[in-house]
């Protein structure tokens, strides 16, 4: 258990991942948290931000157009597992007892957005952890026309990569004391990821409820 437990703990720590596992291991992670259903525990937007400020401090020795590059193509990539993932296995994945990696409510929250913003949900639920996750298998629950999928899967996932990769970057380079501050840069964007997702989901559900009360009217 103990070694589970440090597995589970080395995945977590963003940093750790950047000096040991470089852009391959960096490239996986992405890949499996944009649309792998159990990877939704996985580090994503502070994973990005970090990889950009190291590679900018030359910690992680990889040229920026190659890092921007192949993260890009994991997130676009996984999505589309995701996507082909709910639109031939949703009503399967749907059905499955909760678990330790699968919970029912993250697609109800995730179906919430879509309610919310429709589409463009592909291109906001890139910033929102578990949604970014979900999103793409309930594009292929719903079974949204795959051209209007990738369309939005590739700008969601460029807007997502460059700002928070070339966010990174320049910041690393402009100022590279920064990487002595990594770990105040996780809780920063841990603190406000899930203030946007628990925000989020409560203005979804409180319109939906708005909704509701003016039908029954």
């Amino acid at each position: 258990m103990n070694q589970i437990a440090e597995f589970f703990q080395y995945l977590l720590n963003s940093e750790e991942i950047i000096r040991t596992g470089g852009l391959v291991l960096i490239t996986l992670i992405i890949f499996i948290e944009n649309g792998v259903f159990f990877g939704f525990f996985l580090p994503g937007d502070y994973l990005l931000f970090l990889s950009g400020v190291f590679a900018g401090t030359k910690i992680l020795a990889v040229p920026l157009w190659l890092l921007l590059l192949c993260i890009f193509g994991a997130a676009v990539v996984g999505s589309l597992v995701g996507y082909l993932t709910g639109r031939y296995f949703g009503e399967r994945l749907q059905n499955r007892p909760d678990s330790l990696f699968f919970k029912k409510k993250y697609i109800e929250t995730t179906r919430e957005y879509f309610l919310k913003y429709g589409s463009r949900t592909l291109i906001v639920a890139r910033f929102l952890p578990i949604v970014r996750t979900f999103a793409p298998i309930l594009s292929g629950l719903i079974r949204m026309d795959m051209r209007y999928f990738m369309l939005y899967n590739v700008i969601g996932g460029a807007i997502w990569v460059v700002s928070l990769v070339g966010g990174g970057y320049y910041f690393g380079e402009k100022f590279p004391w920064i990487v002595d501050y990594v770990h105040y840069i996780i809780i920063f964007f841990l603190a406000v990821t899930t203030f946007t997702v628990i925000r989020g989901y409560l203005n979804a559900r409180k319109e939906m409820k708005q909704e509701k009360e003016t039908v029954s009217e």
